[in-house]
């Protein structure tokens, strides 16, 4: 018995001693990003408009989702690999995840690489980022940001995600997306933007050529008002990705992160706030499901690979980390089996990623809405 109560003081010692941890991490790269303003004029002004709610969209909940990448290398051909991510994108879009992170299952354990350069990840994550990225995108803007790459050769026999900010040329729509064109920039005028409509879009300042952007434009306007008898000309103002949710309450697709093992999946977050609700699951999870999930800002849920999450553990970081994550439990706030009934011995991930969106989401509470994620305000 008093064994183990000590080793339940171990374990409490060493996920406070890893939090702290992680605490040092946001505190560094909150300093990094203020530095990083100050010297960056352009940084500067992308930021929302004036009659803008600021804190409240700061405040606005997100749901984030951690997929291995070494899925990919379970498929049997290129073809297989390419549509299981688009399985993975659908859901994501299906389910309005915010972020999806891909992390390196099978790496080395953490060490002072871990925060290398992206390019130096894994070809299976980065295939599986390059593909979700692509599909995110808007259609009128994939031939532009995605040049030709042999992890796209077969995008074409995707399912569109068919996204609310995919619009069609006609569209009429208070934001877009677009890309800055090359163009001359006349004096005291901003860059030129393809937004997907016939004409280019003059935006508010001067951008780098090749920047995607996000555009609020001008068509709320009355429509009345002319120039020499002709309709008045669109104009845009660049504004931060997350405002059209915030504004509209309309999903805006998501952000992809590539991290190189579990440990920094967990804690380079991008959020200020950090991740406050971890869920991990598991057919080795409680089997127990909540009636309510408590109220969060910022939900990570975890999806392992072939061998499950438990051996993402094994494989990836510290030695802090792997002494905190022995029992899931001390690492993730909840650790569910989402499919207690299953019939097959086994769930694929892209499986139990639907699978427990769909069993989750409605019962997880965000704390800005006052419902479950499902709902269009979340």
């Amino acid at each position: 018995m008093n064994e183990e109560i000590a080793s339940a003081r171990e374990r409490k010692l060493a996920r406070k001693k890893w939090k702290e941890e992680k605490l040092m991490k946001l505190l560094n790269k909150s300093l990094k990003n203020k530095s990083d303003e100050e010297a960056s004029p352009a940084l500067k002004k992308l930021k929302p408009t004036e009659n803008v709610d600021i804190e409240n969209y700061k405040r606005r909940s997100t749901v984030s989702i951690a997929v291995p990448g070494s899925i990919l290398d379970n498929a049997q051909s290129p073809e297989l690999r390419t549509y299981l991510a688009g399985q993975i994108a659908r859901a994501a879009c299906i389910f309005q995840v915010d972020e999806i992170v891909v992390y390196d299952d099978l790496g080395e354990e953490e060490s002072s690489s871990s925060h290398s350069d992206v390019n130096e990840a894994r070809p299976c994550c980065l295939q599986l980022a390059r593909i979700l990225q692509y599909l995110e995108c808007p259609q009128y803007l994939r031939k532009h940001m995605f040049p030709l790459h042999k992890d796209l050769q077969f995008a074409g026999i995707l399912n569109p995600l068919d996204a609310p900010h995919h619009f069609r040329q006609k569209d009429t729509t208070l934001y877009r997306e677009g890309i800055v064109v090359k163009r001359p920039v006349k004096p005291g005028r901003g860059s030129m933007v393809n937004v997907g409509l016939e004409k280019d879009v003059p935006i508010d300042q001067v951008l780098q050529p090749g920047t995607r952007v996000t555009v609020r434009l001008n068509c709320d306007e009355p429509a009345s008002e002319t120039t020499n008898g002709n309709p008045q000309r669109l104009k845009g103002k660049v504004v931060p990705p997350w405002q059209p949710r915030a504004h509209l309450g309309k999903y805006w697709g998501y952000q992809v992160r590539i991290a190189p093992s579990l440990s920094a999946a967990l804690s380079d977050c991008p959020f200020q706030e950090m991740y406050d609700l971890i869920i991990g699951t598991s057919d080795k999870g409680s089997k127990d499901m909540p009636a309510l999930i408590p109220s969060s800002d910022h939900v990570l849920i975890l999806f392992g690979g072939l061998q499950g999450l438990e051996a993402a553990v094994e494989n990836n970081g510290g030695e802090l980390f792997k002494s905190v994550a022995k029992d899931m439990t001390n690492m993730c706030d909840l650790y569910l089996n989402t499919c207690p009934q299953q019939g097959s011995r086994t769930i694929r991930t892209e499986e139990a990623i639907l699978i427990s969106l769909s069993v989750l989401l409605p019962k997880i509470v965000l704390k800005n809405s006052g419902s479950s994620n499902v709902s269009p305000d979340a």
